[in-house]
């Protein structure tokens, strides 16, 4: 299975928070279950971009990553990200 480092792109720098996130997004990864939702920071993270990236492709449509927006809440799966992220991938 895939293993997804996360970065933190946010100016925070908290190392705890940090880990259990690795750790829980590990787990998810490695269980197969990968339609768990995550925010746009998480989401940011595991494609390795910034938050503002995101935001940005969301409105200009540059790039498409589908998303669920539950009132003023952006929520991605994680399944469409690795998948986003795989169709990125260039073999030479």
């Amino acid at each position: 299975m895939e293993k997804i480092e996360i970065h933190d792109y946010s100016g925070n720098s908290g190392a705890r928070e940090m880990s259990e996130t690795n750790l829980t997004l590990s787990k998810i990864i490695k269980s197969g279950e990968n339609t768990e939702e995550v925010d746009p920071v998480v989401a940011a993270q595991i494609i390795g971009v910034k938050v503002n990236t995101l935001a940005s492709w969301r409105c200009t449509k540059k790039e498409i990553i589908p998303f669920y927006k539950i009132g003023s809440k952006i929520r991605y799966k994680i399944s469409d990200l690795i998948a986003w992220k795989e169709s990125k991938r260039v073999c030479r």
